[in-house]
């Protein structure tokens, strides 16, 4: 017998309006005043630790943690508003993106109330900056076989081990690290447990990945015989797996699986408001525009879910998938039948292009493979 996926319709509050408002008028101020220039894939490729501090100053960092942690104590509904405006703006927000996407609640979640007031005040002020090391270069997204070893030593915890394709990890304060404790990888799920390793670290080599664009966002990150504390462990010993299943359903459900392409389509769709008219161009940003509310619609139902506790490892693997082959079609589309070549470096819809294409192959791949996230889809709802 099959199941499904159960997300009930979800509306924003029109409270939210205000709040939209808001962001839309902060982000339209700060362009004006150069502070960025919109760029496809900025929660990913545009950190800003400036641009990340005032976000934090205005209350929109950390924004659905407890006000006892430095939070605010607002909804996931609220953050929701935010994180949209800031991603169709192309706002420079790689740089608190990871800290406060999914290690703000796995610290809320599993981390000791020492971890807790040592980490999220400063992720909500925007100042302090996570990186997650899960994949490896042997394990690619089958993370249950990591070879990452912690073993216990006196005083704390030895690491061992190689990350790679590690968003940050140059700037980042802390890592996140999946490490098996017990057992080997034919164990698969069991013995894996999590370690938050301050940066930088004695033992621990951070390597630049350059992507095709030359630019450096990625890392591949060496621990050689790194010790840290006892207290380093996050949550429990063994429920690694468990933990981060858990964070990879705030990685793969946000607006962020599908919008880091808007800025190129928004740019488009102006150049076709002020052509001579084009019927082949403006049914074909009407399709993207149609697809771009149903995936919006889903990933603010799975929000919702995950608000009230949820579980959504479905749902947001769906999310993932068809939001990410989503925005290599806004790639692709606006390639084909947009008056305009791209130029790497340029401004307006010529440089948002050429960012995108060079981006787009990535797209399919971070955050789960699409193919493995296929088989998370049809386990779950047992066709296989």
């Amino acid at each position: 017998m099959t199941a499904t996926v159960h997300l009930s319709p979800h509306r924003l509050d029109p409270a939210t309006r205000d709040l939209r408002e808001e962001v839309r008028g902060f982000l339209d101020g700060e362009r004006e005043a150069g502070a960025f220039t919109p760029r496809c894939d900025a929660w990913m490729s545009a950190p800003d630790p400036a641009f990340s501090r005032r976000l934090g100053a205005r209350g929109w960092i950390g924004m659905t943690l407890p006000t006892a942690y430095g939070g605010h104590g607002r909804s996931a509904l609220d953050r929701f508003v935010v994180t949209e405006e800031l991603l169709a703006a192309g706002a420079p927000v790689a740089a608190h993106w990871i800290a406060d996407r999914q290690m703000a609640p796995s610290l809320l979640r599993h981390g000791t109330e020492a971890q807790r007031q040592r980490y999220l005040p400063a992720i909500a002020c925007g100042e302090c900056y996570f990186a997650i090391g899960m994949s490896e270069p042997d394990a690619g997204s089958d993370l249950a076989s990591v070879r990452t070893r912690a073993r216990e030593v006196s005083g704390g915890w030895e690491i061992s081990g190689t990350k790679i394709w590690t968003t940050g990890a140059h700037y980042a304060h802390a890592m996140v690290v999946l490490a098996r404790t017990d057992g080997s990888p034919a164990d698969r799920h069991s013995g894996l447990s999590q370690f938050v390793v301050d940066l930088p670290a004695a033992g621990v080599a951070i390597r630049p990945i350059l992507s095709i664009d030359g630019e450096h966002h990625f890392n591949e990150v060496v621990f050689d015989s790194v010790v840290v504390p006892e207290d380093s462990l996050l949550g429990e010993r063994g429920a690694g797996w468990r933990q981060v299943t858990a964070e990879l359903a705030h990685e793969r459900s946000g607006p962020e699986r599908l919008m880091s392409t808007v800025p190129l389509l928004c740019a488009w769709a102006e150049q076709l408001a002020d052509g001579p008219g084009d019927a082949v161009a403006d049914r074909a940003l009407g399709r993207l525009t149609a697809r771009a509310w149903t995936l919006r619609q889903l990933s603010l139902s799975v929000a919702a879910a995950l608000a009230e506790g949820r579980s959504t490892e479905i749902a947001a693997a769906l999310v993932k998938d068809l939001g990410s082959r989503f925005e290599g079609d806004v790639v692709e589309t606006v390639r084909q039948l947009a008056d305009t070549e791209p130029r790497t470096g340029a401004g307006g819809l010529e440089g948002l292009l050429a960012e995108a294409v060079l981006h787009s192959p990535a797209f399919t791949l971070r955050g789960g493979t699409n193919e493995i996230l296929r088989s998370v889809v049809a386990r779950g709802l047992g066709v296989r």
